[in-house]
């Protein structure tokens, strides 16, 4: 009987081990009882064999013995190992804590002889330490009746020489043939000693003392299943690999990709093109990222590479394709320029991976080989659930290296708006002049407006990190609630132990959810559910019609590329994007107006909402006179612009996916300040001390309370006006009164501020939005009828 062993062996166990088939006698006793039994005559031949050794059934220390029984210890075990599944499942028998195995399957056998003599077989990222611990948690279950957690994720990678790769394995064991005896060198444990060694789960220390070596007995044996989980392992560290932004990200997906496919000499490369353009664009993420049949910086309208086909299907529609015959193709497109790329290369067989990013952005996946038939349509499908997490990276590298690109750039020029455009030519003209007549040490002139007048102004979405933690924590429960339902619904037909265990901590994961997130709670979940519940679910399917039918009903609820509930998730993302995209495009449009009447510098940003800052004066402007009513006139709109931004996002609330309002606020600052432009940040700052706390309570008011309340100064449904000096609230409360006369602005308030850190005295108006409903804006035209006729303003609410 060749028995085989892990590397890994615990010394010094809490456990004697006595291998033990008296759970199988029973089984074949039973048998022999029942004479209408089809196995009864040879139950009753196999025990006449058995019986006449009793020390299978008391229990057989030494390893080495089992030899001597090596034909009745094949009988009582063959039950559980059925001669037609032996080519098909990867299973051992194993005297459990000694990691002694033996009785393998078929298929086992052929793995380990394809892995090579030299190979040692060995459980992964285990020593001594951990393996004591699992002893003592498993006599926790099994003694003590704990539900402790005792099946961490086991793996074991064996080398397939084969075709040169390593394979991934998970181990299962089933413990259903075990009992586990207390001696009288071990202290019997009281409930709050066993939950203390639950507080103190890494005190190695501590444990031994309540688990002295030899202090329980263990009879029985245990059965190994391995699943292999090559792939999963694969995807794993590709999501690892993307995690990271250095040199060798590319290299390492490669490899990763070459596993995946099992193809050893695998070429693997990336090309960029833009759809707007139809062209190739040069300059990829790194030099670890170039495209296996386009050139380097090489720019072409790619509608001269690509036949019909792959224009339509992969650049268009964004499928998979695989070519497995280079030159079956080549005589097919009538040996295209795409065909004699591919021929130079010697290229045979070929998968294309289309991916869309942002801006246009079409990057290519490109896997190639020199064989025919090598890469092909259905191994192609290999590479479906590296897309997401490979489109999310790739965004990401395009991005940074776009940012990268825009640094260069920066470091000469930068984007001018064109309000002061004019003044940055008087510069770098003089700059030329200066080179021109010969001085030595040229100096760029200092870009400074002075005496322009801010105006600051932002809708801002109310409760957006909480809202957004919410879809998180929603779609978590209910994934997690879902994963509890398919098991039960398994266990009303099969309820093994690690069935209740798995459901156990899920349900654990679910609590802790449900009290609130925690940073990291939704990767450690997903990791969970990726390495230790879908390898479970798929082994059910193929176990039971039923089970299969359960784990269906789970996965069509899911995404089926990123294996998550992504409801609450993307409804807030989608309605945010669409709360912003719709209040900047109405924003941008009324800009355009705004700079027709008076030139002013403005910039606009997309957080969550959108803010603005604009500054007018006269050093702005050029060839134009600059009057104060510009000014006035400028904040008038910003005033109206304000109102239509909550107009835009209050039209939205029926269209949202996941509910948002959202809070306006607008910052007065009466008194003119400058503005330098920073060669270091290539953008505009306030200049000086003094005015740069005009930047600091813009960072700081959204937050701020009125006056002696807990109540936030920006309200959904409200505009908050914040001001210092009592002239701009009376130049304000006209706008206000004007707009209210204009339906606009209903109930208006005048409040004080709690002080801000370094701040105080500052006071805000604060007025209700009167939207539109659809009736009115209908009746917009009869409304201009009876413009002579001046509703009275409404009444001011003053609160101290």
């Amino acid at each position: 009987m060749k028995q085989i062993a892990f590397k890994t062996q615990l010394a010094n166990s809490p456990l004697r081990v006595f291998f033990s088939l008296e759970s199988q006698i029973k089984v074949f006793e039973k048998n022999a009882k029942d004479k209408n039994h089809p196995y009864y005559e040879s139950s009753k031949r196999v025990l006449e064999s058995v019986n006449k050794y009793p020390e299978l059934r008391e229990g057989i220390e030494d390893p080495s013995q089992l030899q001597n029984y090596e034909k009745e210890i094949d009988m009582l075990l063959a039950p559980l190992f059925p001669a037609p599944l032996q080519l098909n499942e990867i299973k051992s028998v194993v005297i459990p804590f000694k990691y002694i195995f033996f009785n393998l399957t078929q298929r086992f056998q052929n793995i380990l002889n394809n892995a090579g003599e030299e190979f040692n077989l060995d459980i992964k990222d285990w020593d001594d330490s951990k393996l004591y611990f699992y002893a003592c948690s498993f006599i926790l279950m099994k003694y003590y009746k704990q539900s402790v957690n005792v099946s961490r994720p086991i793996f074991i990678d064996i080398p397939d020489k084969a075709n040169g790769r390593m394979r991934h394995y998970r181990a299962l064991f089933n413990a259903d043939f075990m009992d586990v005896v207390k001696t009288d060198n071990a202290p019997e444990l009281t409930q709050s000693e066993i939950d203390e060694l639950l507080l103190r789960g890494e005190d190695l220390e501590f444990w031994q003392s309540k688990f002295p070596p030899n202090s329980y007995i263990l009879k029985g044996f245990g059965l190994m299943n391995l699943f292999d989980a090559t792939n999963d392992v694969i995807l794993s560290k590709i999501r690892s690999v993307f995690l990271r932004n250095d040199a060798n990200v590319f290299q390492e997906f490669q490899n990763n990709v070459t596993d995946l496919m099992g193809i050893k000499d695998l070429m693997v490369g990336y090309s960029l093109y833009d759809s707007k353009t139809e062209r190739s664009l040069g300059g990829f993420y790194n030099k670890e990222s170039k495209s296996i049949f386009m050139k380097e910086n090489e720019r072409v309208s790619y509608k001269n590479i690509f036949c019909d086909y792959v224009k339509a299907n992969v650049m268009k529609n964004s499928e998979i394709m695989a070519i497995s015959d280079v030159d079956l193709y080549g005589k097919m497109s009538d040996k295209n320029l795409f065909y004699q790329k591919l021929n130079e290369k010697e290229i045979k067989s070929l998968i294309l991976v289309p991916l869309k990013l942002n801006n246009g952005i079409i990057q290519l996946l490109e896997l190639a080989s020199t064989r025919k038939n090598e890469l092909n349509v259905l191994n192609a499908t290999k590479l479906e659930d590296v897309i997401p997490f490979l489109k999310i990276a790739s965004e990401r590298f395009y991005e940074e290296s776009q940012i990268y690109l825009e640094s260069t750039i920066q470091e000469n020029y930068t984007s001018i708006h064109p309000s002061v455009k004019w003044r940055f030519t008087q510069a770098a003209a003089e700059y030329n002049s200066q080179k021109t007549d010969g001085i030595e040490n040229p100096v760029l002139e200092e870009i400074v407006f002075n005496d322009v007048y801010p105006l600051y102004a932002q809708s801002d979405i109310k409760g957006s990190s909480t809202a957004r933690n919410s879809a998180i924590q929603a779609d978590l429960s209910l994934q997690l609630s879902m994963v509890i339902k398919t098991f039960q619904k398994i266990m009303k037909v099969q309820s093994f132990p690690i069935y209740q265990n798995l459901v156990y901590r899920v349900q654990d994961y679910l609590n802790s959810v449900e009290l609130g997130l925690k940073a990291g709670d939704e990767v450690s979940i997903l990791e969970f559910l990726k390495l230790e519940i879908y390898p479970v679910f798929d082994h059910l399917k193929t176990v039971n019609p039923i089970f299969e039918e359960a784990v269906k009903a789970y996965m069509s609820k899911i995404d089926p590329q990123l294996h998550v509930v992504y409801q609450q998730r993307k409804s807030y993302e989608d309605s945010v994007t669409m709360l912003n995209d719709k209040m900047a495009a109405c924003l941008d449009d009324k800009q355009e107006e705004a700079q027709n009447m008076f030139p002013h510098y403005f910039e606009r940003y997309k957080t969550d909402g959108v803010e603005f800052n604009m500054y007018i004066g006269d050093s702005l402007v050029n060839d134009e006179s600059f009057n104060v009513m510009y000014l006035h006139n400028l904040r008038l709109w910003q005033l109206k612009t304000m109102c239509e931004l909550e107009q835009v996002a209050y039209d939205l609330m029926d269209e949202l996916p996941y509910p948002l309002r959202v809070a306006s606020l607008i910052l007065i600052h009466s008194n003119p300040l400058a503005i330098r432009f920073s060669m270091e940040q290539k953008e505009f700052d306030v200049d000086g001390a003094y005015n740069a706390r005009y930047e600091i309570i813009k960072k700081r008011i959204d937050k701020s309370h009125i006056k002696g309340t807990n109540e936030r100064l920006t309200q959904p449904g409200k505009i908050a006006i914040v001001y210092s000096q009592n002239k701009d609230a009376y130049e304000y409360r006209n706008y206000l009164q004007y707009m209210q006369s204009e339906n606009l602005i209903g109930n208006i308030e005048m409040l004080d501020l709690e002080d801000l850190q370094g701040m105080s005295g500052l006071k805000a108006l604060r007025a209700e939005v009167l939207y539109k409903q659809k009736e009115q804006e209908d009746n917009n035209e009869l409304s201009e009828l009876n413009i002579t006729k001046k509703r009275k303003p409404k009444g001011i609410k003053v609160t101290y």
